[in-house]
């Protein structure tokens, strides 16, 4: 990360890929992700890996499976990511709609403000097999939005199409001031199966299109792109950017092989596009560098080829940003209540549901904690407090927290506190401190009276 006049560049790397309900057998991640096979033999990595899946295998059998376990797409992506300590911050899913979100754990404390939302449109709303879930966060004080959409499919079903983009950008509503819609963000990153074809049904049979891919004649090709026409018009999209794919069109393939499936007129319908909100701030222009936009062939498990897009961005410190810090911990005592102590410091908003979780040492998701107990605070805010003790709340101070001896901790591995910050329900969270790690223990237990001589 430069470092200049408080603002770095962030890079962040995104993956779309309908995978038509196939689960991730016998196929390695690494290529899509443009990793190298072995963890050590990586060049450059980015700071956020951003993973929207369409047409996962949501069964309800599968649903059950879910509630107790991350569903095999996240587990396979977590495996080769977590080799690289990339952290999962949060997970989003409606039905077949899968968001995930890894950052290099270097970066958790600037994260704030994690917030999700999700669409139904399929069927009028009742339906989620369309739609489009997001998640927005505060990434060093720049705020980004990210939309993973599966829009109506079929040729004819342009004017749908449209009418679900208007829906997902009215309804998506977020617990964030003066960051309520999507494109309030300071960047929006949008993709999915978002099914615009290419026009011309009666002139250009799907024989035509692989005919003219096959001559690479993809320039002349996109101009017939419905998603180009709609944002061209402004009829949808035209708030975003995209630059023109320049890979031939990402579906609809025989499952297992790279020829297209000619019942279908091949089309480019798995996007990324973005937005730069350039001049929300005085004095501060921000930038987002598109570095990569390409699809991935080798890949045929599924009727859709994935498509990956690299950007550079620019964000700026936020000043403001405050961070939790805990006294070490000496000893943890199994079977016995724990005080901790960690420290507020001045100017710092507690949320109204802020909370400590415990993790293992390297945690590879957020959701991961195995115990957790409210913050004091949380509980004193119950009663009403005066003037005097409102202004000492503002000041830095030290605050003691007791978890119950009902904790259980497994000997043998070591531990950490994560602290978030709170405003409960389906509301906003950030990650604001971090202990140290530490060892639990048991007590010896006292001689008895028999044992005495």
């Amino acid at each position: 990360m430069s470092h200049c006049d408080n603002n770095w560049n962030v890079k962040i790397y995104i993956v779309t890929w309908n995978v038509s309900t196939k689960f991730p057998e016998n196929i390695s991640l690494n290529k899509l992700l443009g990793l190298e096979n072995r963890p050590e033999q990586d060049s450059h990595l980015p700071d956020f890996f951003v993973i929207g899946l369409q047409e996962v295998n949501a069964q309800p059998q599968n649903t059950l499976y879910n509630l107790f376990k991350d569903d095999l797409w996240t587990q396979k992506f977590k495996e080769v990511l977590k080799e690289r300590d990339y952290v999962v911050i949060k997970t989003e899913q409606m039905q077949g709609l899968l968001l995930s979100v890894f950052a290099r754990r270097k970066h958790l404390l600037h994260l704030r403000q994690v917030e999700t939302e999700y669409t139904r449109t399929g069927l009028g709303g009742i339906w989620g097999n369309k739609g489009a879930v997001s998640i927005r966060m505060n990434v060093y004080g720049s705020s980004i939005c990210l939309v993973n959409a599966h829009l109506a499919a079929h040729d004819h079903m342009l004017e749908e199409r449209i009418n679900d983009y208007e829906r997902i950008v009215q309804e998506q509503k977020f617990h964030v001031k003066a960051k309520e819609t999507i494109f309030d963000h300071d960047y929006v990153f949008w993709f999915g199966d978002l099914n615009f074809r290419l026009t011309g049904e009666a002139t250009t049979s799907a024989d035509e299109i692989r005919a003219m891919v096959a001559r690479d004649e993809l320039k002349q090709l996109i101009e017939k792109d419905q998603l180009l026409l709609v944002r061209r018009e402004g009829r949808a999209f035209a708030q975003l950017q995209e630059r023109l794919p320049q890979f031939p069109p990402t579906f609809k393939f025989e499952h297992g092989s790279n020829e297209y499936d000619m019942k279908r007129r091949p089309a480019w319908t798995d996007r990324i596009l973005y937005a730069v909100n350039e001049n929300n701030y005085r004095n501060v222009r921000l930038t987002a560098e598109q570095t990569s936009y390409k699809s991935h062939p080798s890949y045929s498990i599924s009727d859709h080829k994935p498509v990956t897009s690299e950007f550079t961005l620019k964000v700026y410190e936020d000043t403001t940003e405050r961070t939790v810090s805990f006294k070490p911990i000496e000893l943890w005592l199994v079977g016995e209540p724990n005080t901790i102590e960690y420290v507020i410091p001045n100017g710092f908003e507690e949320g109204n549901a802020d909370w400590i979780g415990i993790y293992r040492e390297n945690f590879t998701s957020l959701s991961e904690y195995l115990a957790y107990e409210y913050t004091e605070t949380y509980k004193d805010k119950q009663h009403q407090l005066n003037e005097q003790q409102l202004q000492h709340m503002q000041n830095t101070r030290t605050v003691q927290l007791t978890f119950s001896e009902n904790v259980s901790l497994p000997l043998g591995t070591r531990y950490q506190l994560l602290y978030f910050q709170s405003t409960g329900t389906r509301g906003v969270t950030g990650l604001v401190g971090i202990s140290p790690a530490f060892a639990v223990e048991k007590r010896c237990p006292s001689p008895s009276f028999d044992e005495i001589d």
